[in-house]
């Protein structure tokens, strides 16, 4: 057996080469939650990529989750588009975000046809976020709408079921929202390890990002 050599002395004689890690570069969309952004290896949703969240049921507070980002993109001119949401907006909710809606397009499809239409606007270079509720996507669908969002440099958002988590997904995030106790963990972060520890929800926000527009001032339901 050949005696053991240490790797200092393979180093310092330059016969092997170390590599060195590249850092991702800091992301340039913050979700607007300072707490999510220090807990996620970039600072922010992963760019040009496919990101999800997975929810135990539907009204639970989740497009809170989401609203700054949509406010910060809307009101910087870019497109964001909602593919085949289940439950119709309600406008002065959106506005009362700070989205502006003449930025906001809701795109109706059947739920065979609504992943295509995702893809298509993903790909198309032409919206700033693409907002999708996929039925029972399988992998290969999953990989098309990340490579999508690659492909048009958008940032893809999914909302699905709490029952997703127990299959892998090419998705570069997944957060998952719980409701008892209320709070937010990360499944999986691309880039790093997700933290240990859950956050608790809803997160405090950070400064608004964009002035927020006038709107009705009635109360309304937090739901798409």
């Amino acid at each position: 057996m050949s005696n053991v050599v240490a790797l200092d002395h393979l180093f310092d004689a330059r016969r092997l080469w170390r590599g060195q890690p590249q850092a991702r570069p800091p992301s340039r969309q913050p979700t607007g939650f300072p707490l999510l952004d220090a807990a996620l290896p970039s600072g922010g949703w992963p760019e040009a990529a496919l990101s999800e969240v997975l929810l135990p049921l539907d009204g639970i507070g989740e497009l809170t989750l989401l609203w700054p980002t949509l406010a910060r993109l809307t009101h910087a001119s870019g497109l964001v588009a909602l593919i085949a949401p289940p439950y119709l907006p309600f406008p002065a909710a959106w506005a009362n975000a700070g989205v502006r809606l003449d930025r906001l397009q809701v795109v109706r499809a059947e739920p065979r046809d609504a992943p295509w239409a995702a893809e298509q606007c993903l790909r198309s270079a032409a919206c700033a976020a693409v907002l999708c509720w996929p039925q029972q996507p399988d992998d290969r669908t999953l990989r098309r709408l990340q490579l999508a969002a690659e492909a048009g440099q958008c940032l893809g958002l999914a909302m699905r079921p709490a029952s997703a988590a127990a299959h892998a997904s090419p998705a570069a995030l997944r957060l998952m929202l719980e409701t008892n106790p209320a709070r937010l963990r990360v499944l999986k972060c691309r880039g790093g390890n997700p933290p240990a520890q859950p956050l608790s929800w809803p997160l405090p926000a950070g400064p608004s990002p964009a002035p927020i527009p006038d709107s009705p001032s009635e109360a309304v339901p937090d739901r798409a």
